[in-house]
């Protein structure tokens, strides 16, 4: 049900992609206290992208969950600026993160949603 979809001007090598794909997916399974089974990332590098008219290191988040706590986002986004900041070596202050809090019954999983 969490999904952490990261597009960035940072490239992940083929060799070093799965490792960090794993740690972002245990980091955001430890954050909001949700299985990890239930993790989804997706990476997407795009060369072509401008932060303040730079195109230094940068990167955008969109973190959408059921149940995401409005009241935890400021300590989800420091979790996830040092983590970009460990994993793709961009700097806190060039990372935008949207955060979506999904209704149970908006979020299709297994042939259903996730009102039982």
């Amino acid at each position: 049900m969490p999904l952490l979809s990261i597009t960035t001007n940072q490239p992940l090598t083929e060799a070093d992609r799965p490792q960090a794909l794993k740690q972002l997916s245990a980091t955001v399974a430890q954050a909001l206290g949700k299985p990890e089974r239930y993790v989804m990332l997706s990476y997407q590098h795009n060369p072509n992208m401008l932060f303040g008219g730079s195109d230094a290191p940068l990167a955008y988040l969109e973190l959408k969950s059921i149940g995401l706590p409005g009241d935890k986002t400021s300590a989800l986004s420091a979790t996830l600026s040092e983590a970009m900041q460990t994993i793709l070596r961009v700097s806190p202050d060039r990372v935008y993160i949207e955060f979506a809090d999904a209704e149970r019954h908006m979020w299709g999983w297994d042939g259903g949603t996730f009102v039982r």
